[in-house]
């Protein structure tokens, strides 16, 4: 019947039709999710399903658990527009309140309206450089809980848990924290230290993982769940919600891999934009020597695959995952080629667009950008860049082969190839990979250029009633403001609760 949950016998998509339910999830799970949240009504559909369990996945989670925001009292919020709107309702939970009225007249560093009213709150003065408190107090109210499962590969954070640790984060180490536990406080309790003002990546994944545990939120995560297909269907009558129906299997601690397949009222897409790396499309990107990720530098590192005496390591990209491999590059001593297609003065590179001050490793790779060219040399021994390049051809005997500016080939011997160019969301688990979501369906999905079209202030999608979109496949970036989108939805499922007929 629609509304139970299926466990299917192989990995295979969803079928295109409503089947019965004999279970909804790997056996472990399922008697972990019935005792906590279903009980006598397993039958019943869950009310919200997330996909991705990143920074966006777990503030939901926090926020559907029934940890409410309220304005402290006494507080005076430094905006005087917001503060006397904030007045207006005193003792009213932020989640009750109108977030259009609220974040009109908002202006930052977000094109969201919510994710700068809630910046706002928990960061009041941030971009000024004042460091005043949240001036929000949260409680735990259990009645306004929303039962929810969230589905990730990795464990809670991410995509995070894939970046090679030691790299320092874009932004600072405040801005990445989540609601109602600070970066700087955990990291005061771990005995570490900001650098620069940030942390780095191997410490902002252990923080996610640790926020989860600490909030309480870990029975409302599935680790190591991949999700292989969504279907949606309006059950009769005509006018009902949607149902949505997701499949795909869960690898086990022992690397057993159990199918599931579960329905749910509310989908939310948590994916963010790592999962498929942007390619080239060129002869030879298939090679063994050539990769996608800086990870695989570090692995070929300690293979000695790489070393100082090897042909250089190819670097091709632009932007701060190219830097970051330039850096971890010399750091290990290897030399290097950085191709780029861009003159090195473009405006549109992100180092023209940093301050200095706060980012002094990357204006050093931009530095060096500038004064390596590979037909002169410079002052930087072991390191050559190829501005205005562009990579044609990687042969299996280690040649690389590109065109410059003036049309001309030449060819390079290098060792590895690393390809960092972007990545893109892989959606490819829903109906058409995503596309007819999309704010223009006849261009690819694209997180910067042409994210998910939602509704500003619910976060759900305007052409599918019941899903919803967060992060950056809704267009936000940073961790900074991915929180307000959370919000949004959060405030959009209680107000479907507040109206759902008993």
């Amino acid at each position: 019947m629609p509304g139970q949950a299926r466990l299917t016998n192989s990995l295979h998509p969803c079928s295109s039709g409503w089947l019965p339910v004999s279970s909804s999830l790997p056996a472990s799970a399922m008697n972990h999710w019935k005792k906590d949240h279903l009980g006598a009504c397993s039958s019943e559909p869950l009310p919200v399903v997330i996909i991705g369990n990143g920074p966006s996945g777990i503030c939901l989670s926090y926020l559907l658990s029934g940890y409410t925001p309220y304005l402290k009292p006494d507080t005076v919020h430094p905006h005087p527009l917001l503060q006397r709107k904030l007045a207006e309702a005193p003792g009213v939970s932020l989640l009750d309140q109108n977030l259009d009225y609220l974040s009109e007249g908002l202006e930052g560093r977000s094109q969201s309206p919510v994710a700068l009213l809630f910046d706002a709150l928990l960061r009041p003065d941030t971009d000024f450089g004042g460091n005043l408190e949240s001036v929000l107090i949260w409680k735990h109210q259990k009645e306004r809980a929303i039962p929810h499962l969230v589905l990730g590969r990795n464990p809670p954070g991410g995509a995070w848990h894939s970046i090679e640790g030691s790299m320092v984060t874009l932004s600072q180490g405040q801005w990445m924290g989540l609601p109602d536990l600070q970066v700087k406080d955990w990291m005061c309790r771990k005995r570490r230290g900001l650098r620069n003002s940030r942390a780095t990546a191997g410490d902002i994944a252990q923080y996610y993982r640790d926020y989860v545990i600490k909030k309480g939120l870990s029975r409302n995560f599935l680790s190591g769940a991949v999700v292989t297909a969504v279907e949606w269907q309006v059950p009769e009558p005509t006018g009902s919600s949607p149902l949505f129906q997701v499949c795909g299997f869960h690898t086990a601690k022992d690397q057993s891999q159990e199918p599931f397949s579960l329905y749910t009222r509310n989908l939310v897409l948590a994916t963010g934009t790592s999962d498929s790396r942007a390619r080239l499309g060129i002869p030879g990107e298939n090679l063994p020597f050539v990769h996608h990720q800086l990870s695989a530098l570090e692995v070929a590192a300690r293979a000695g695959t790489v070393t100082p005496n090897s042909d250089p390591v190819l670097i091709v990209g632009a932007g701060l995952s190219a830097a970051d491999a330039v850096l971890f590059a010399r750091h290990l001593g290897l030399p290097v080629i950085h191709a780029f297609r861009r003159p090195v003065d473009d405006p549109g590179l992100v180092f023209n667009q940093l301050p200095k001050m706060l980012y002094p490793e990357y204006h050093k790779v931009h530095q060096m950008m500038r004064e390596c060219s590979i037909l002169s040399p410079g002052p930087y021994e072991g390191y050559r860049s190829l501005p205005e390049h562009q990579l044609l051809l990687l042969q299996e005997d280690g040649q690389a082969v590109f065109c410059d500016p003036q049309g001309l080939h030449k060819g390079f011997g290098v060792s590895l190839v690393l390809v960092l160019i972007g990545s893109h969301p892989d959606l490819s688990f829903l109906p058409g990979a995503g596309t007819d979501l999309a704010t223009d369906p006849t261009q690819p999905l694209s997180a910067k250029r042409n994210p998910i079209e939602v509704d500003p202030f619910t976060y759900q999608s305007t052409r599918q009633e019941g899903l919803y979109a967060v992060g950056p496949l809704a267009g936000d970036n940073f961790v900074r403001f991915v929180q307000g989108g959370a919000l949004a939805v959060a405030s959009s499922l209680q107000q479907k609760e507040a109206t759902k007929p008993p």
